[in-house]
């Protein structure tokens, strides 16, 4: 047999008169970026003038080129690091979201629920109010100015007692510390009453709560007694809050109940239905979510599970629908791009724990099991529930603060996820854009590493941040371009005069 000869073709490459950048194919243009999130198209035989130095002051592209800091001539290396410091500011905070797990109890049954719940009759599995306050003199002592109590479990209000002495204690002891705190709580809404909501509100607790879809979609998901519609509880509850922040003056722009939606294969038959739900109740934004690969036994997951191109094909075009609806003036944006765009078209990292560089495990937060036992994060706990305890990173009470987060185990993770030192991270064009879970990868391959050609994070974040940047490359009168920089604003909420501290 005859060898075959593959010629490689090497491009002039004028490197004195280039900065450092990465390329990739988008569609039929090369894409440029820089680590300041700095991004260009270019057509490929532009882009070939471009590597080999061509571009001059006269080229229609050469301003854009210079000013984005592809070109080095009239290189600010001292604005570069300055922006680049600016995106990554969040390295050497401390844990800014803390995790905490009141009770492990919980009166529903999800079909995809890996949070390792317990029957309500379990008792043994509530945070004791000594367990809460060294969850809360530990997790002061971060070095983050802002903190962030989350409540989760289980259903977090079955053990109610835990969370109003979390939320009291910590602002008592915030006069002295001094950091902008917040509190947030997520729910089913299942075992919501009068009292826990007009408590929640009156105290600034931010409330969010689960919405899968439509009533058959949601009871499907989302198991409760076979008397009740635990979607017809969210809908009651979604009304209530939102009725009461306005009665009580709060501005609904930045008062509301959020929710989060968990995709499931019967998502994929009513992608539509969920869409116009969020519409109908006023959501500000949907957060398309694929399940984690936490927990599921084979039978369940034959039911309830899919492969990362059947996601993304359902994200695709959920995604595409929502774009109809807001140029045709309706306001509501995806959660997971909007993170996308915030890193693409701001200065800012918006700072999602499980989408930056390195992650969030240890650095960027922590969760504190009912029984005080710490973990890097909650996918950790989640992992030690079936039976591994590798991402504890200490124990409340016991462990100071720096020997948890100078634990071995913070550093393991805070290296897996440090895209510099990641093959095919280190010179993808998205790594400006893209974050690393080495939880992700550990649960999907057993390495915290992993292989990101392999990994079906990995294609979920490029293939999302190629359709943005398609979409971006592909708007002449810039419509698209407005309604993405209107997705990237945030507005934070004020506390009510009775809980500021």
């Amino acid at each position: 047999m005859a060898e075959k000869t593959v010629r490689v073709v090497r491009l002039p490459l004028a490197e004195n008169k280039l900065s450092f950048f990465r390329y990739g194919d988008l569609g039929a243009k090369k894409v440029l970026t820089t680590d300041t999130g700095a991004f260009h198209f270019l057509e490929p035989k532009v882009f070939e003038d471009f590597l080999a130095g061509r571009i001059g002051a006269e080229h229609p592209e050469y301003r854009a080129l210079s000013e984005k800091g592809f070109l080095r001539e009239g290189l600010d290396l001292e604005r570069v690091a300055t922006q680049i410091r600016r995106k990554k500011r969040f390295v050497g905070q401390g844990p800014h979201l803390h995790i905490v797990i009141t009770t492990l109890r919980c009166n529903q049954s999800c079909k995809y629920c890996h949070a390792s719940r317990t029957n309500m009759d379990r008792v043994d599995t509530d945070m004791s109010l000594d367990t809460a306050k060294q969850v809360v003199d530990h997790a002061m002592q971060s070095s983050s100015p802002y903190i962030n109590f989350e409540f989760q479990g289980g259903e977090p209000t079955v053990n109610m007692a835990a969370l109003r002495f979390i939320v009291e204690y910590s602002r008592e002891k915030n006069k002295y510390e001094k950091k902008d705190l917040e509190h947030s709580l997520v729910t089913n809404m299942t075992y919501m009453n009068e009292e826990n909501a007009e408590w929640l509100i009156d105290n600034d607790v931010m409330v969010c709560t689960s919405l899968d879809g439509p009533e058959e979609l949601h009871n499907w998901n989302r198991t409760w007694r076979q008397d009740a519609s635990a979607y017809a509880d969210v809908r009651k509850w979604i009304a209530y809050f939102n009725r009461r922040y306005i009665e009580k003056g709060r501005d609904p722009e930045r008062w509301h109940v959020d929710a989060l939606m968990t995709t499931s294969r019967k998502t994929f038959e009513n992608w539509k239905e969920v869409v116009d739900l969020y519409v109908e109740l006023g959501m500000r934004t949907i957060f398309l979510r694929p399940l984690n690969p936490y927990g599921f036994a084979l039978d369940t997951w034959k039911r309830i599970g899919y492969t990362a191109d059947e996601y993304l094909e359902f994200y695709k075009r959920t995604f595409d629908y929502i774009l109809e609806l807001n140029l045709k003036g309706v306001e509501i944006c995806e959660g997971t791009a909007s993170t996308f765009l915030s890193k693409m078209l701001t200065l800012d990292d918006p700072n999602f724990v499980d989408i930056r560089s390195p992650c969030g495990a240890g650095t960027g937060q922590v969760a504190y099991n009912y029984d005080g036992k710490i973990f890097t994060c909650d996918e950790a706990r989640m992992t030690s529930a079936m039976g591994n305890d590798a991402f504890q990173i200490g124990q409340v009470g016991v462990s100071s603060y720096e020997d948890a987060y100078a634990h071995p185990t913070v550093k393991a993770l805070a290296m897996a996820s440090l895209q510099d030192s990641l093959p095919h991270c280190d010179t993808c064009w998205n790594k400006p854009f893209c974050g690393v879970c080495p939880m992700h990868n550990y649960m999907s391959n057993g390495d915290i590493f992993g292989q990101r050609p392999n990994s079906s994070k990995c294609k979920e974040h490029y293939t999302i941040a190629s359709m943005l940047l398609d979409r971006l490359a592909n708007d002449p009168d810039g419509k698209l371009e407005r309604i993405f920089r209107r997705w990237t604003l945030t507005r934070p909420r004020e506390p009510s005069g009775s809980c500021a501290v």
